[in-house]
């Protein structure tokens, strides 16, 4: 593999030839991180397979099983978290009820509220689904050393703060 010159390289250079007049400077950090977060996400959703679930799937579970006992959460405080719209989120929601890996209980605070809860089989599947998810979350950063990886966080850190001040 070359590193000195990779796809996004040739892209851009194809653009400078057709388009001269285009700034394409910017391309070789988004189409990058464009590229990578499919591939990051393709590895993590062919390591969820085993389980039988999705990364949206796993993002609900998580977000649930991180707000700790009783493992419980409103729709809307979900949805703050996983970037998806409130029907689909509905959608999801039951599936997930069907699949047994949460139930649907009133809010004792409020009765309109629907609570989203782990079942023991959701803290059970969320518990491996995870542990693998991190695993290949490790595998994939596992080439660059610990100075390089801390340099990218505060990199990426930094960049999406500024895009999502946009």
């Amino acid at each position: 593999m070359n590193i000195e010159h990779d796809i996004i390289d040739q892209l851009v250079s194809e653009w400078k030839i057709e388009r001269p007049e285009l700034n394409c400077d910017a391309m070789h950090i988004v189409g990058r991180i464009i590229k990578l977060g499919k591939i990051l996400e393709k590895r993590a959703s062919n390591v969820l397979k085993e389980n039988e679930i999705y990364y949206t799937d796993l993002d609900v579970l998580a977000t649930i099983r991180r707000s700790g006992k009783p493992y419980e959460l409103s729709p809307k405080r979900l949805m703050e978290t996983v970037l998806i719209t409130s029907g689909a989120m509905t959608a999801l929601l039951d599936r997930l009820s069907k699949l047994d890996l949460i139930y649907r209980a009133p809010d004792l605070k409020d009765g309109r509220v629907k609570l989203a809860g782990l079942t023991k089989k959701g803290i059970k599947v969320i518990d491996k689904a995870i542990l693998q998810r991190f695993d290949e979350a490790t595998q994939s950063v596992d080439k660059l050393s610990s100075r390089e990886r801390d340099q990218l966080t505060k990199l990426l850190r930094k960049f999406l703060s500024q895009v999502e001040m946009d």
